[in-house]
């Protein structure tokens, strides 16, 4: 019997199919969605070097995403954690009157 990941409930039903094609399911007690057996997709570090090579082309994340076959949502928080990462600190010297 199949139950909810999050509160181990055994009231679980039918909610549709994920973009991939595999059924979805909801708790009707916590309201949890998932599927039964999720996959992770590790993506390698040639794929990520890739992507950092179109990223400085400036295309757009859904351009990247379609050729580097990864998920807008695993590119839009690989983006936001290289912009976490750039330090802050701006280093302005003052100039001397004359130059």
């Amino acid at each position: 019997m199949l139950s909810c990941p999050s509160c181990e409930s055994k009231h679980v039903v039918k909610n549709g199919r994920i973009h991939n094609g595999k059924q979805n399911y909801r708790c009707r007690d916590c309201g949890r969605q998932f599927v039964q057996d999720p996959q992770n997709k590790l993506i390698n570090q040639a794929t990520k070097d890739l992507i950092d090579k179109l990223l400085l082309e400036r295309l757009s994340l859904a351009g990247i995403a379609r050729v580097t076959g990864v998920s807008e949502l695993w590119l839009q928080r690989y983006v936001n954690a290289k912009y976490a990462a750039v330090p802050r600190r701006v280093s302005v010297s003052a100039k001397k009157r004359g130059d």
